[in-house]
């Protein structure tokens, strides 16, 4: 049984500002992680280290400026092995913002808070970011500063 994390966040940018920062590692890192190596293509590499903890997963689908899905997953993971789980993010204009819908399934029930903990921490600060702001040094999402989102 497997079961999803949902959330939307806004962000003070158009979509064409903020698609970048799902598909480039230079700006990837700017809100997540301090490595990246990522080829935004269907099959393209999709390997990021956050703060020790390495990600690896492929691309699945790309849609310039509106959706990329990825899978995810962590080597030595015995629940969440690397693309074991699927993140798709859409991208909707929203006046001069954009509304980010962000769905990671495909987790095991157990692993649902853990990964909503990671996202409730990094999506607010890619809409730092995508805004075209520095969102600082990542203290981690275990620093208990992870704001609320809007549930979806």
């Amino acid at each position: 049984m497997t079961d999803a994390y949902r959330a939307s966040i806004r962000i003070e940018a158009t979509p064409d500002d903020v698609f970048p920062y799902l598909t480039d590692p230079a700006l990837m890192v700017r809100w997540m992680g301090e490595w990246a190596d990522l080829v935004p293509e269907p099959g393209g590499t999709f390997a990021l280290d956050i703060r020790g903890f390495p990600v690896r997963g492929e691309y699945r689908t790309i849609e310039p400026p509106h959706r990329v899905v990825f899978t995810w997953g962590a080597p030595g993971n015995g629940a969440v092995p690397p693309g074991s789980s699927t993140v798709e993010v859409t991208l909707t204009a929203d006046g001069d913002g954009t509304v980010l819908h962000l769905e990671h399934r495909d987790l095991p029930p157990e692993a649902v808070p853990g990964h909503g903990l990671g996202w409730d921490h990094y999506l607010p600060r890619l809409a730092v970011a995508g805004a075209g702001a520095d969102p600082g040094a990542d203290p981690g999402h275990l620093s208990g500063k992870a704001p609320s989102l809007r549930p979806r």
